[in-house]
């Protein structure tokens, strides 16, 4: 490896030395298939009911739905609400409560921006779970 034997040339060889590599590599491989199991990450979700209870119209509902409507105005509660008021009214109306759950529901022809911007006024005003409601069927 370093000296050549035999043959007619007596001196020193430049053959690089790839065992200490060799055995870096293998180290690095080992640390790395030890890390991996222990750098999954799980994500938490809340899955809905597979079987939803029927709710009649008639109970009282104490649920808040804010509404993006067609033409990028907002409503609460079937109340509308200037986009500049949104946030105060948000706090309004989630101050006093001790659940913090909203459901956003928009118009089809809304844009995205529009539905994000509403869910993250929302979230500024102290709702921690928003959830979107089941599609109406008429």
């Amino acid at each position: 490896m370093g000296l050549s034997v035999g043959g007619g040339n007596s001196g020193l060889t430049n053959e690089p030395n790839v065992v200490p590599m060799i055995d870096i590599m293998l180290v690095l491989l080992i640390i790395f298939m030890i890390m991996q199991p222990l750098m999954r990450k799980a994500v938490d979700l809340q899955l809905p009911d597979p079987s939803p209870a029927v709710v009649t119209a008639n109970q009282a509902s104490d649920q808040i739905v804010l509404e993006v409507l067609a033409d990028g105005s907002y409503a609460v509660n079937k109340e509308p609400i200037e986009k500049g008021r949104l946030d105060v009214r948000l706090r309004e109306i989630y101050d006093p409560r001790p659940e913090k759950i909203m459901f956003v529901k928009g118009d089809p022809s809304v844009k995205y921006q529009d539905v994000i911007y509403a869910m993250d006024v929302a979230r500024g005003a102290g709702v921690k779970v928003i959830g979107i409601p089941p599609k109406d069927t008429k």
